[in-house]
């Protein structure tokens, strides 16, 4: 059975008005070698794929793709190509092309530590300011680091409390005021950042259970958090295997008590189990500001009382920094896992880096792809911009566009950075457990997207001659997400075969 966290995301749903279906379908030609079968005609699509769409109940009209060798030495098979098209996660492989190039690999979020003036004989006459710079790792060892190095800088005393200055980004919280996206915003997948994003602003939990029949469910928050109660009385023991612990899981109920908070964790936890899950739970600005405070406490520092959001005074003075990594290796981890908050937190820093005074952070990140866009000859009509995730219900973009990203993007120099980027067919990351068996396998690499109404491959397959192909097939359909990737499996082995 399909846990919790797998449904959920097979559950993100484009909205209904945004589902395109085919309109004038292209000729599709091709040139195969004795052996192969020839596909010809108007929307004609290969014949192992007519056979995988047959097997899914799919119609034919749901495919969209662009597939033709790199090198151009053969016609490209065209379908529904200029159809704008719900992408799912394969719109990431825009954020990721349009960012390596604009921004560079090297560049690297960061976090700061401020102060009004410079601390004397120890002392920071005002408050501690916190500044976010869309760093990807600050997480609790990270900010630990960061008061070690003020506490060993001689700095013991600060009088006016915490500041957190989120302003990187307009509006500061882009997650503020919306609603859920689908039933478990708790998961980190739907994790909207800010450009401070301490730990993912995720809480870790560690959940057991003993064997059935036992007492129930023990939680406790890691590290442990003064000021947070964690209560699991609520939850049942389940007979379900410990990997599908999230099938049960309930929304848990945060409630402010005091200056702290007390979780009512929901649902059911399996029997003879152990998790340590990161779950969206608590208010960011809460769980931040407690961290500073039980980190500034346990180094030996005393922090005054007040807590706010504001943006750092002019001429603050950075007391220590932290560098996250160079966005080259960030990308991988944010396209082979499909991480969508690190993806949306690159596209916010495209926008971050190009904004006029007063604009929006992501209308700044939308001119500047179409900027992008404008540069390569990749026309934008239909194109719709939204976080840069593809976790959205309104994105779209063509079989065409995506194909002619991909091409820029290879061509540049950044090139060989995309491809080491993306999934290896049946090796790892989100294709780990997909085409395993095939000439695509350990040959492909792709980028792969699913939303409940939509599912997406695109990146470069091998043919049989080793040409890398440029690949790019989504479906959008109502039954997209639990019917349609064995017809982009048979889509992506069937180029692979190509001689």
């Amino acid at each position: 059975m399909l846990s919790r966290v797998v449904k959920a995301r097979a559950a993100r749903r484009p909205l209904p008005g945004g589902r395109v279906f085919a309109v004038g379908l292209v000729l599709l030609h091709t040139l195969l070698l004795a052996g192969c079968a020839t596909v010809s005609g108007t929307g004609a699509v290969p014949p192992p794929v007519q056979a995988a769409l047959a097997q899914a109940g799919l119609p034919a009209d749901s495919l969209g793709y662009v597939l033709q060798p790199l090198d151009g030495s053969r016609p490209a098979l065209r379908r529904r190509a200029e159809e704008p098209m719900s992408p799912g996660s394969t719109m990431k492989l825009v954020t990721a092309t349009v960012a390596l190039e604009q921004l560079g690999i090297n560049h690297r979020g960061r976090t700061e530590l401020l102060a009004a003036s410079r601390p004397q004989h120890g002392v920071i006459d005002g408050p501690l300011i916190l500044r976010g710079g869309a760093d990807p790792d600050l997480d609790w060892p990270t900010l630990w680091w960061l008061l070690r190095q003020l506490r060993e800088s001689g700095v013991r005393e600060i009088r006016g409390g915490l500041v957190v200055d989120r302003t990187l980004f307009q509006p500061t919280r882009l997650d503020l005021g919306l609603p859920p996206f689908d039933e478990a915003p708790e998961f980190d997948y739907n994790v909207i950042p800010d450009a401070l994003h301490f730990n993912g602003s995720l809480l870790d939990l560690a959940l057991q259970a003993g064997p059935a029949g036992t007492a129930g469910v023990t939680a406790r928050s890691v590290p442990a958090l003064q000021g947070l109660t964690v209560d699991a009385s609520a939850m049942a023991v389940s007979p379900r295997p410990c990997k599908d612990w999230d099938d049960t899981w309930q929304p848990a109920r945060a409630e402010p008590v005091g200056d702290g908070w007390r979780l009512q964790l929901q649902g059911a936890f399996p029997a003879n189990c152990r998790q340590q899950p990161a779950l969206q739970l608590l208010d960011r600005q809460w769980l931040v500001t407690q961290a500073v405070r039980q980190l500034w406490h346990e180094l030996g520092g005393t922090l005054g009382p007040g807590d706010a959001e504001a943006a750092a005074p002019a001429g603050a003075v950075v007391l220590a920094t932290h560098r996250g990594r160079p966005l080259a290796e960030v990308m991988r981890g944010v396209m082979k896992r499909s991480d969508n908050a690190l993806a949306r937190l690159i596209y916010l820093q495209l926008g971050a880096q190009a904004a006029q005074p007063g604009e929006p952070t992501l209308a700044a990140a939308d001119r500047r792809v179409r900027a992008w866009f404008a540069a390569h000859n990749v026309p934008d009509v239909g194109l719709v911009l939204d976080n840069g995730s593809g976790l959205s219900r309104t994105e779209r973009i063509s079989p065409a566009q995506l194909a002619a990203v991909l091409r820029a993007g290879q061509a540049g120099a950044q090139g060989p950075e995309l491809l080491a980027t993306l999934p290896i067919a049946g090796v790892d990351g989100t294709l780990s457990r997909r085409l395993k068996d095939g000439p695509a396998t350990g040959q492909a690499r792709l980028k792969t997207g699913t939303l409940r109404d939509a599912v997406g491959l695109a990146g470069f397959v091998p043919d049989a001659s080793g040409r890398p192909w440029v690949f790019v097939a989504l479906i959008n359909h109502p039954d997209a997400a639990r019917k349609g990737r064995p017809v982009l499996d048979a889509l992506a082995d069937w180029v692979a075969s190509q001689p």
